[in-house]
């Protein structure tokens, strides 16, 4: 029974209205109805006055009524049932947009109830003499296999749709490729098979593919897009179908639509892969670059999408737009993540022809006001001096110009890029790097402290006041950041091990300052590393400090070669704009990046994490620095330590059902007094390396020092670490 509207209020003077016995002032009604529901007004209240008015000969009463049905159906699906016998006359109806007005409509109420009347007139309309009507029916296919897919194979409904890609019209042919298209992706994403045995696979044969190819150049935009996206789904058979494929797709290039432009590359990038004909390949590639440098001239937001998807052609044909260097200059007017985007693309697009242009073209960004825009800017340069030996030095030099200018984030930035280039060729412009000491002030940035630090201690030997320098940096030591800490004490021992005698005095108070002061473990870590490779074996210390370093380079891809391939046949979809497979952010029941990295794992983190302790318990143990051996032969520090995998405790830690994961993990370990055990004997076999390290420096010409007490009886003053 329904709710009537109360008799007072706008629903009620609406409702009288829609009973009118004026024709013009029912249709007014109706228009009123939909704007109140447009602007998200409740006017379910008068389905059943509404659904008086369906049955008329004015086709713009009729499309506001069914409007109105869509929207409410879901909410009055027992009201719906008075429709069908409308719907069902409607679509014998002679005007064809009457007819696939009523099938549209069916198609879209997702109304379980009315499903079942839906597959009559679907049937008759699948056969319907007008294309337009043949059109529409074909995706309302697609809809009511979204909604039931038995009662869509039960009918026969696939059958027709794979005979109406034979259809002599271009539209019903594309919209046919796209149901069928969406069907697979359904059947497919549940049970995933290209497997022929199921009837809603969608399987592309020679035969349907001459037919994609005649309709592509008829059909509308949208249409194309369809054809183009099932064409890239198509196996060639052999080299020549592939050829024939994108002869046939190439004039695509020319359509106005950026849609269509990227589908067609996805087809020729695809297919291209089975030419043997350099020749064509060459063609092929050099009718790629107009559309794409077209696509530029668009809004800001196709712009961005057109250069993530320019970003991968390149990393896949480098020679892509070899010669289109000027048309990615920024202008004026772009927003920060259309330049970032450019910037990118011309340093890959960079070689000796084209290098001069881009540096002053880059040199000129540095004077921008935008900051983040700049940083990249600089480090752009540096980029083009890394892949392209030959400019190297214009690099620097514009670099050195650009340090010259004072202004803070531009100096610390060149700090930065120049770090990357002497790591590139080393020895090679050294005599910018008095320059850079000069600008010592100017740094306030970790990450620009840190490369001159790893400059002055690369080059101490060639720098006369290389311990002043550093030893502003061990001043400050403990107010300065982690990496800088790091960096830090890593170069004062490099300048130790090129300068023993000048430097003995820094080194000690530096590695005093981060054993005792510093509150990082990585850098203490680091510290004690050090000195004891300086007090036992500075020649051992030299190999591992002042190793050699292979020069660095940058990767031509951005992504893996695997994923390259995958992403370029996602062409033109969110896939190729994120740079990262559908599955990551697309999928059934949320499924993310992190599942998707987890798929295919057989155990799980934590045990892994067992496994690699129960292996522990075999290995030596890595803390004990000492000369005396373990009483019985037993096992100290962590391979002592007890495993209990067998708990319950282990159990519910493994399943991850474990209310405190901490307690569990320390009862796996065999309870508290296994965990004094192994403090105990962590304390004994730290031992040794607290009374050697005690007094570094005496080991520095020969051997190590030797322990001098056992550590059971030291007093807690002399633990340096603090933790026992």
């Amino acid at each position: 029974m329904s709710i009537r509207a109360p008799r007072k209020g706008e629903n009620y003077e609406l409702s009288v209205d829609l009973n009118s016995e004026y024709r013009d002032k029912r249709k007014d009604a109706i228009k009123r109805v939909i704007a109140s529901m447009t602007v998200g007004k409740d006017v379910s209240g008068l389905f059943p006055d509404v659904l008086k008015n369906m049955q008329t000969d004015d086709l713009e009463q009729k499309k506001l009524v069914y409007l109105y049905l869509m929207n409410y159906a879901k909410t009055q699906p027992e009201l719906v049932i008075l429709a069908v016998n409308t719907f069902v006359k409607d679509s014998e109806d002679p005007n064809p947009l009457v007819r696939a007005l009523a099938i549209r409509t069916m198609g879209c109420l997702r109304a379980e109830k009315i499903i079942d009347y839906l597959c009559d007139p679907l049937q008759r309309a699948l056969r319907d003499d007008n294309p337009y009507v043949r059109k529409t029916a074909a995706l309302c296919v697609a809809k009511l296999y979204d909604l039931k897919p038995e009662l869509v194979i039960e009918n026969g409904f696939l059958d027709q749709l794979r005979d109406m890609i034979s259809d002599s019209n271009p539209m019903v042919v594309a919209n046919t490729v796209a149901a069928l298209t969406d069907i697979h992706i359904s059947a497919t994403s549940n049970q995933p098979s290209d497997s022929t045995s199921d009837p809603a696979v969608f399987s592309i044969t020679s035969a349907i593919l001459n037919k994609l190819l005649i309709a592509l150049n008829e059909c509308s935009e949208w249409g194309r897009v369809a054809i183009l996206n099932a064409l890239a789904r198509y196996d060639a058979q052999d080299d020549k179908e592939s050829e024939h494929i994108c002869e046939r797709v190439v004039p695509q290039f020319q359509h106005v639509n950026g849609s269509v432009v990227l589908a067609a590359m996805k087809v020729i990038m695809i297919h291209i892969r089975n030419v043997r004909r350099d020749d064509l390949v060459k063609q092929l590639i050099r009718k790629m670059a107009p559309p794409l440098v077209t696509l530029l001239s668009s809004p800001p937001e196709v712009q961005w999408v057109a250069l993530r998807n320019i970003n991968l052609l390149l990393q896949k044909r480098s020679d892509l737009l070899a010669n289109e260097m000027r048309v990615f200059f920024c202008k004026y007017n772009d927003p920060l993540y259309v330049k970032i985007e450019k910037l990118d693309i011309m340093v890959r697009l960079a070689s000796d022809g084209n290098v001069d242009a881009l540096l002053s073209e880059l040199k000129e960004y540095s004077s921008e006001v935008d900051v983040d825009f700049v940083r990249k800017s600089i480090k752009a340069i540096g980029q083009t001096a890394i892949s392209i030996e030959s400019a190297a030095e214009r690099c620097v030099n514009v670099l050195l110009e650009l340090i010259n200018t004072r202004v803070s984030y531009v100096v610390q930035e060149a700090v930065v890029v120049m770090k990357d280039i002497f790591r590139k060729y080393p020895s090679t412009y050294e005599g910018v790097i008095p320059t850079l000491c000069a600008n010592l002030e100017e740094l306030d940035e970790p990450e620009a402290k840190t490369s001159l630090i790893w400059i002055i201690g690369e080059y101490a030997d060639k720098i006369d006041n290389a311990d002043e320098l550093l030893g502003i940096f061990v001043d400050s030591f403990t107010e300065e950041s982690y990496q800088v800490q790091l960096q830090t004490l890593t170069a004062v021992v490099k300048l130790f091990l090129k300068k023993p005698d000048s430097s003995q005095g820094v080194v000690q108070r530096v590695l005093n300052t981060a054993t005792k002061d510093c509150d990082s473990p990585d850098v203490r870590d680091r510290a004690y590393i050090y000195w004891r490779l300086l007090s036992t074996d500075p020649g051992a210390a030299k190999a591992v400090v002042l190793a050699h370093r292979p020069p660095i380079s940058i990767p031509r891809t951005t992504v893996s070669p695997a994923l390259l391939e995958e992403l370029l046949g996602e062409i033109s979809s969110l896939a190729s704009v994120y740079h990262k497979p559908a599955q990551t952010f697309v999928g059934h029941g949320r499924v993310g990046a992190d599942s998707v990295q987890r798929k295919g794992l057989e155990i799980s983190d934590a045990q892994k994490a067992l496994q690699t302790v129960v292996a522990g318990q075999q290995a030596e143990n890595l803390l004990d620095f000492g000369d005396d051996s373990t009483q019985d032969g037993q096992p100290s520090g962590l391979a002592a330590t007890q495993i209990l995998p067998s708990t319950p405790a282990a159990a519910n830690f493994l399943s991850g059902t474990s209310a405190n994961p901490l307690d569990d993990l320390v009862s796996i370990f065999g309870g508290m007094e296994t965990m004094e055990t192994g403090a105990g004997s962590l304390s004994t076999a730290l031992s040794p390396t607290m009374t050697s390290l005690s007094s570094p420096f005496e080991g520095f010409g020969g051997s190590p020092a030797l322990p001098s007490q056992p550590r059971q009886n030291a007093q807690p003053e002399e633990d340096l670490l603090g933790l026992f």
